[in-house]
């Protein structure tokens, strides 16, 4: 497993240098976002390649976050089409002033490659694992709760930009579809994508990688994800509490009785 290992790691931390060297040409870190889900099929592709002939265990994997990430890359590319650098990137510029080129490298590039290698650790175990098991019904149950993932990721991005496309809905708080039911459903899809996959990566034999999933979920809850997000938006949209109250954080739920 650990030639595997070292292998993914130096492609991913490879290919999150060119981009940082590109992205100083273009002056944009914002390019660091569409390659998230490009780089989890990088290093799951590389996986399978490394350990040929490829099981079914690590095909089914390795087709699932191409799915999963492709779709987020293509869609994260659509949306900052002409958008300029990301303001959380512009603020972290005008933060460190002229080392900013570098800082970034560090802070940006390689700690965002290196998330994608801790978290995609399930898919690369469990395509080491000689013999693997047979697909049976823990599988199965990784697979639904990839597709309830995928399904909540891929229409709650779609329904808030059809939201933000709408010149009446400027000003107000999206809280249709599936953001009656949870604030963040684009986060918890990802939740359960990632929970999936290691269900999959367990019945294979590798269920010491609970680590990854666990990993995701402190990053979409609590650091990068809710946390992050929600930390200026209810100053910024008056009508953010009122919805904050009624409506649930990440797991969908109904929405709560404000009272008369």
């Amino acid at each position: 497993m650990a030639p595997t290992l070292l292998v993914t790691l130096i492609a991913i931390l490879t290919a999150m240098l060119a981009l940082w060297i590109v992205a100083l040409v273009r002056r944009d870190a914002s390019l660091a976002d569409p390659f998230w889900g490009l780089g989890f099929l990088l290093v799951a592709w590389i996986a399978g390649w490394q350990n040929t002939p490829l099981q079914q265990r690590t095909l089914l994997m390795a087709i699932l976050v191409t799915l999963w990430g492709l779709r987020l890359m293509l869609f994260l590319a659509w949306r900052n089409v002409g958008q300029g650098e990301d303001p959380r990137y512009v603020a972290m510029r005008e933060h460190h002033g002229a080392r900013f080129w570098w800082v970034s490298l560090f802070t940006v590039f390689l700690l965002q490659g290196l998330l994608m290698w801790l978290i995609s650790l399930p898919v690369q175990a469990a395509s080491t694992i000689r013999p693997a098991p047979r697909l049976g019904w823990l599988d199965g149950l990784g697979v639904a709760i990839w597709i309830v993932g995928f399904f909540f990721e891929s229409v709650g991005d779609w329904q808030l930009a059809r939201f933000k496309a709408n010149p009446q809905s400027a000003g107000q708080i999206m809280d249709r579809g599936l953001w009656r039911y949870t604030r963040h459903p684009n986060y918890f899809g990802d939740f359960c994508i990632w929970w999936g996959i290691y269900l999959i990566a367990t019945a294979g034999g590798a269920a010491w990688t609970i680590g990854s999933p666990l990993l995701m979920s402190l990053l979409l809850m609590r650091v990068s994800g809710v946390t992050l997000l929600e930390s200026t938006i209810t100053d910024r949209r008056p009508g953010y509490a009122a919805y904050r109250a009624r409506t649930n954080a990440f797991f969908p739920g109904p929405p709560k009785s404000l009272g008369p």
